[in-house]
């Protein structure tokens, strides 16, 4: 008798116990590389900082599918296009619900309100929220949306209009694009009435599959799965934490430890190791990137051509594509990556060459040993894994042509800070396309409406403005393809920059993280991810 009882009671503890493993909490620690500066994506235009929000928290009128440069509906189910193109009406999602957090509870679903909100908020100086909290909306304004975007109209709350000034090819991808996440404007509201407007970027509300949770600078950010999430399929982890590492190594050890299922950016050295453990994946790609020096048309002697020309033949390249990606970065010329439509195969570097370089300087009037700042990122980046040590090259580089580059760093979000603010002579930087179009690189990094963004070389070239303004303004991909080439071949003589390499991405993960998909734009994105426990 006694042991039919104790029979009973272990089958009832395996069942229990059975249901309980089966409803374990999920959790996934991501192995960060850097502090977000804040989790507002329309104040920012890095990775770092979109991971920790738009990734996370927020939704977008449209989305990429997940791994893809396809659009596909998020808080927009569909959308018309006027036949002149001056018209995109926005069928908004029913029933999607904002964040309630311990600082926020809405009382009523994401509307059109909301959208009006986030746009006029970037549209409009003299709004009440923005002059409470006056910011920069850079990625906005690098594409010229501020002055493309006549006026945003509510139809009803799930009809929204947009009017544009002129035709833009690449409406729909934009919208899609991070700086273009939807915010809440019943929240907005409570903040202004608070008095605590800057709050919006410090205790993010959203509609994403992630709530925020809690945040400690360079230590970690901690989110919940969204369990009223429009599209529960796309929720299977129940904490998400990002574990901030700055230092690569210390990230792939944390992997190899279980401390973190999966990393970012590992150094090209780590890559075999990594490949070659059994407890580990690492799937890769071709990197939709570019790494390369920017000079500071702003400042004395960069605004001079035979200077940037000389520190560009200056620049032994395949030393340090050897030294720097170690096999994983392909050699580059032009100002985007060659498997991005309309890139002209014509264009060739001018090569490496320091005598000529020399006398570019003496023709200029730079005296040997002149000195400059060289600004290197203190962060690994997909489209560069090691800049302290392209710098260091860059420096002997230089010196041979008499120039005495001083390498300067700051954290990264003060990094990207100053030099939107133009405190550098020369940097290091790059980009990950965002949205598949070619004006994402021509317009987004080297216009003259981005010179305050993303444009770190300060360089604003009226040819060159009207081509891409131009290539913007039509649908026809053949006219398109023709006048992004003629501004790649003006980018080139002009040298606003110095293109050094597209990397291969590769990213680091325990075997039991499951349909994780890697995005050509560079980001981490976590919806639809599970951690087999």
């Amino acid at each position: 008798m006694r042991k039919k009882n104790t029979l009973k009671t272990m089958i009832a503890a395996g069942l229990i116990l059975g249901c309980c493993l089966t409803h374990a909490a999920s959790n996934l620690v991501f192995c960060s590389e850097g502090s977000p500066a804040g989790f507002d994506p329309g104040q920012y235009t890095t990775g770092t900082d979109f991971d920790a929000s738009a990734e996370t928290v927020f939704n977008r009128l449209s989305q990429f599918e997940r791994g893809s440069t396809k659009v596909i509906p998020g808080l927009a189910t569909s959308w018309d296009v006027s036949p002149d193109g001056l018209t995109y009406t926005f069928h908004l999602r029913d029933g999607v619900k904002f964040h309630t957090t311990d600082y926020f509870t809405p009382t009523r679903n994401f509307n059109a309100d909301d959208v009006l909100f986030t746009f006029n908020r970037m549209l409009d100086k003299d709004m009440p929220f923005r002059k409470a909290y006056p910011t920069e909306f850079p990625y906005f304004t690098d594409m010229g949306m501020n002055e493309n975007i006549t006026k945003v109209e509510k139809v009803d709350d799930h009809t929204v209009k947009f009017t544009l000034n002129g035709v833009n090819a690449a409406f729909i991808q934009n919208m899609a694009m991070s700086f273009a996440s939807i915010q809440s404007a019943e929240y907005a509201d409570q903040l202004l009435k608070e008095g605590k407007a800057k709050t919006i970027n410090q205790k993010p509300i959203g509609t994403g599959p992630f709530v925020f949770s809690k945040y400690q600078k360079d230590a970690q950010i901690r989110f919940k799965g969204n369990k009223d999430y429009w599209k529960p399929e796309d929720v299977k982890i129940d904490n998400l934490i990002f574990a901030i590492t700055t230092d690569a190594s210390v990230r792939m050890q944390k992997l190899k430890k279980n401390e973190c299922q999966i990393t970012a950016f590992p150094r090209p050295a780590d890559i075999k190791p990594l490949q070659e453990d059994k407890s580990l994946k690492m799937p890769s790609q071709p990197g939709f990137n570019l790494g390369y020096i920017a000079y500071n048309f702003t400042r004395k002697p960069f605004d001079k051509l035979e200077v940037r020309q000389a520190l560009d033949m200056a620049v032994n390249k395949q030393s340090i594509i050897d030294a720097v990606y170690q096999g994983a970065g392909q050699l580059a010329v032009n100002g985007l990556p060659p498997t991005q439509w309309s890139y002209d195969e014509t264009i060739k570097d001018a090569g490496y060459n320091p005598q000529k370089a020399k006398e570019l300087l003496k023709a200029a009037g730079v005296k040997e040993g002149t000195q400059i700042t060289l600004w290197a990122m203190p962060v690994q980046r997909p489209y560069n894994p090691n800049a302290k040590l392209m710098a260091e090259m860059l420096q002997a580089d230089w010196s041979k042509i008499g120039i005495k580059a001083n390498i300067v760093s700051y954290e990264w979000g003060e990094y990207i800070k100053r030099a939107h603010a133009g405190e550098h002579d020369v940097m290091l930087i790059g980009f990950t396309g965002d949205n598949g179009d070619p004006d994402n690189w021509l317009g987004t990094l080297y216009s003259c409406n981005s010179v305050n963004g993303n444009n770190f070389a300060k360089w604003c070239n009226d040819g060159y403005e009207k081509l891409v303004k131009a290539a913007a303004a039509t649908t026809d991909v053949e006219k398109r393809t023709e006048l992004y080439k003629e501004a790649q071949r003006v980018l080139k003589a002009q040298v606003p920059i110095t293109p050094i390499a597209h990397s291969t991405v590769y990213q680091p993960m325990r075997t039991s993280v499951m349909d994780f998909k890697i995005s050509p734009f560079g980001l981490s994105s976590f919806y639809g991810v599970y951690n087999e426990q």
